[in-house]
């Protein structure tokens, strides 16, 4: 896997991209994760050339989901908003976590905080409970730190890589 650049970023946002890469280098059969915030948007992606596949997704037009981590993050999203309703419409309470278990793979969809979620995507072989418990330690431990100031900032280093990547593209 290839860290994503840090550079310029609060201690805060370089202590979650720490921990994102840990839980993917860690534990075995994790493919790939992404942090989503409340509205759909990707905040922070596991893998570099994902994040770049995402950058380059938003300027060209694509035909379905093929591993960006653009892709991930509306799969995630879509997930977390379908169980939230669920939840909602059988009166079961807060969603805490989701788990799809796929032939060829499996879904995780972690709550985070204020809407926030964390979605892995797992080999088929993956221990899907080990797995679950370290998206468990990583919402514990980056729950309390993804503040609405975090968020932003998070945004804005994928928007500012994106128009520096598209630039020096042209």
């Amino acid at each position: 896997m290839t860290a994503p650049s840090t550079f310029g970023l609060s201690s805060e946002a370089r202590n979650l991209h720490w921990l994102l890469t840990n839980l993917v280098e860690e534990v075995p059969g994790i493919q790939s994760v992404a942090v989503v915030s409340s509205d759909g948007l990707l905040l922070l992606s596991s893998d570099q050339e994902r994040n770049d596949a995402a950058r380059a997704a938003q300027t060209v037009r694509r035909t379905g989901p093929r591993g960006s981590a653009a892709d991930l993050a509306t799969v995630v999203s879509g997930v977390g908003s379908l169980t939230i309703g669920a939840a909602r419409l059988m009166e079961f309470g807060n969603v805490k976590h989701t788990m799809v278990a796929m032939d060829e793979g499996s879904l995780f969809v972690m709550s985070i905080s204020d809407g926030s979620l964390l979605g892995v995507h797992g080999s088929a072989d993956c221990d899907m409970s080990v797995v679950a418990y370290h998206m468990a330690l990583f919402v514990g431990r980056a729950g309390h730190v993804l503040t609405p100031e975090l968020r932003s900032e998070l945004r804005k280093s994928l928007e500012s890589e994106s128009s520096e990547s598209t630039g020096s593209a042209r």
